[in-house]
């Protein structure tokens, strides 16, 4: 209903200013198309930096500094998962040259989203602008001065690796014990079962898993939950009902207010563990931390989250670059969609979710305007399975999505020595759990909404968003 793309698969027909060309679909980007999604969130394509409208020289104190600050630092410092820290000056100054490398090629700080298709409104949006770019660029450029001491701004107070990002939970559930990752060997896949001791149902507000203990060797973990009675009530994952997965990258999910998950007394909680070894013994342990609702509080709306498209029949070629890969999942009422998190592993370049909406309009009627519309949502245009960052969309562009909608994800993995990732061009690729192997599917969360809802929530984005431009 309210974002737009060109669809077909082969060709796509460009329309601007009175000229009309088919162009050949060749890339995996995809473009904006649709009236509304322009007006609300048009952005200029990315070019090359320009130089930032300062006056006077650009500092390390005055300039970058505060950029590092809101960006960078929560990563890079001491005893996080960086491998170097930019606190200071004497921190940052050797690393001058690699941070305008690294932040020019957006590979730093790493935030993947498509910035010239669909929605690029997101909640905790870490990505630097094009003038920051720039600032930083020109800093380099001067010789990397340090400036004027006083310009230097208060440093960031950062919380305690201890503390949630949820807030404190009402409840933690840890592993009984610590895995031992050897210093060398296989990757490890494990799954235990954890009871929680929960005496009564309890509706989720927020929640997160992260770990305790040797989170070098923690790849991720994938937490869910079995009913009482054995039943894991979600065909797509044998382990159970999903909760929450933690992957670097990743923190906790806060539930919008009025939307929650049900977890029934007597439920066990399932950890799945990824492991590898880093040259090291390190003992690992993880944490589910769960915020309920008060007691007897029942939420309007239940959040769903689930891999969407999930295509177990990949098959990526070998020395082939752009291998296409599909999956669809249907929405069976209307949705507000809250965010998107594409998965692949090292062979994974892109990927893109579209929503398919029902026909509207059938021959008989004469109506068929509206017969297979397809909106691009989002695009991840720099895939790097080093990272797991989940894109929460802004409250106000949230995907409103009528009943009969399909979510179409596409994926492409780049098989070939030019990926700088690929262990192995030589080999056909298939679906499986190893890093070696492959996955394409992309982490979707929403909550249904009633018919009448989504009428009444389509109108209202429709008056705010009427006569404005950008």
């Amino acid at each position: 209903m309210l974002w737009a793309t060109w669809g077909g698969p082969v060709t796509r027909v460009f329309r601007q200013k009175g000229l009309t060309m088919n162009v050949l679909w060749i890339s995996p980007v995809l473009r904006p198309a649709g009236l509304l999604l322009a007006a609300l969130l048009a952005a200029p394509a990315v070019a090359g930096a320009q130089a930032p409208a300062t006056r006077g020289p650009v500092t390390f104190t005055k300039d970058v500094a505060p950029i590092l600050q809101r960006s960078c630092q929560v990563c890079h410092r001491p005893g996080s998962i960086a491998p170097m820290s930019l606190l200071t000056y004497q921190d940052a100054r050797p690393w001058a040259r690699a941070i305008k490398q690294r932040t020019a090629l957006r590979e730093m700080p790493p935030w993947h989203i498509d910035r010239n298709v669909g929605i690029h409104k997101f909640k905790d949006d870490r990505s630097l602008s094009d003038d920051e770019i720039a600032t930083i660029a020109s800093w380099v450029d001067a010789g990397a001065p340090q400036g004027n001491l006083a310009d230097m701004p208060p440093p960031r107070q950062f919380e305690d690796f201890d503390k949630w990002h949820i807030g404190t939970p009402d409840l933690v559930v840890t592993l009984p014990k610590d895995q031992v990752v050897p210093p060398t060997g296989p990757d490890k896949w494990l799954d235990i079962l954890v009871d929680p001791g929960l005496t009564e149902d309890r509706y989720i507000k927020a929640l997160e898993t992260k770990p305790s203990k040797g989170f070098k060797v923690v790849h991720h973990s994938v937490t869910t939950m079995t009913e009482p009675d054995g039943s894991i009530d979600d065909s797509d994952n044998p382990r159970g009902k999903f909760l929450n997965e933690y992957a670097l990258g990743k923190n906790g999910d806060v539930f919008p207010e009025g939307a929650g998950r049900l977890i029934k007394a007597g439920s066990k909680i399932n950890f799945n563990l990824h492991l590898h070894s880093i040259g090291e013994e390190i003992p690992a342990n993880l944490e589910l931390g769960l915020k309920f609702y008060p007691k007897g509080y029942v939420p309007k709306y239940i959040e769903n989250s689930e891999g969407v498209g999930r295509n177990q029949d990949l098959d990526i070629p070998a020395n082939t670059d752009n291998a296409r890969s599909e999956g669809y999942f249907t929405l069976t009422r209307p949705a507000r969609v809250l965010s998107f998190q594409p998965h692949m592993h090292n062979r994974g370049k892109s990927m893109c979710v579209e929503a398919i909406y029902p026909p509207t309009g059938t021959p008989a009627t004469g109506n068929t305007q509206q017969q297979n519309r397809v909106e691009t949502l989002s695009c991840v245009d720099r895939y790097q399975f080093a990272w797991h960052v989940n894109y929460h969309y802004d409250d106000d562009v949230q995907p409103l999505l009528p009943a009969g909608t399909v979510l179409h994800v596409i994926g492409w993995h780049n098989n070939t020595a030019a990926n700088k990732f690929n262990p192995d061009p030589d080999n056909l690729v298939t679906y499986g759990a190893r890093t070696i192997d492959d996955m394409s599917f992309a982490w979707m969360s929403w909550y249904y909404i009633s018919d009448e809802e989504y009428k009444e929530q389509v109108a209202a984005r429709q008056a705010r968003t009427k006569g404005t431009s950008n």
